[in-house]
């Protein structure tokens, strides 16, 4: 199945999607890697992060007279952030994009949320770059660009494959 899906998203969204469907998401997506996930949970989100989109992203920007643009993004290894993933889904994401598998904890979290995990190709970054349609915000620059919480107006963004569904499958079994 291939899905295309609005952010923010709402639970009867993803009900119908399995490890291995397509999705392409339009709306807009946070960035957040290791350090981001832990401020998270240290401090709470520094905007709302229900039925939000997170990628694992350390994109590569380059600071303009009148603010960002987008060079690169793609995806960044996911399991770094398996000691936080199931806590911040907690707080109400509902699609987490990396790359690589995620441990049981997260398996266990995305059910417990109706949430998905799904990937993006290793390798795209110049790629995915053309669904970047502007860069809305930035919070916490103080971790450093790859680190910050980058939010992202995207179209069509993808392709994305459900790696994890909230039904508790996996395509890494």
């Amino acid at each position: 199945m291939e899905r295309k899906l609005n952010v923010p998203i709402k639970d009867e969204d993803l009900s119908e999607l399995k490890a291995g469907d397509v999705v392409y998401l339009t709306g807009n997506i946070l960035t957040a890697r290791d350090q981001a996930h832990k401020r998270l949970l240290e401090q709470g989100a520094p905007l709302d992060i229900e039925g939000a989109v997170l990628f694992h992203a350390g994109p590569i920007i380059s600071e303009k007279d009148d603010g960002y643009e987008m060079v690169a993004i793609g995806p960044t290894t996911s399991m770094r952030m398996n000691p936080y993933q199931s806590d911040v889904l907690d707080m109400g994401p509902k699609i987490v994009i990396g790359k690589g598998g995620m441990d049981d904890t997260v398996r266990e979290a995305l059910k417990r949320n109706e949430a998905l995990y799904v990937v993006a190709t290793g390798g795209c970054a110049a790629l995915y770059v053309d669904a970047v349609e502007e860069i809305e915000s930035v919070d916490w620059l103080d971790l450093g660009m790859p680190e910050a919480i980058w939010n992202l107006k995207v179209k069509d963004f993808g392709p994305l494959i459900v790696a994890m569904d909230s039904h508790g499958n996996s395509l890494y079994d």
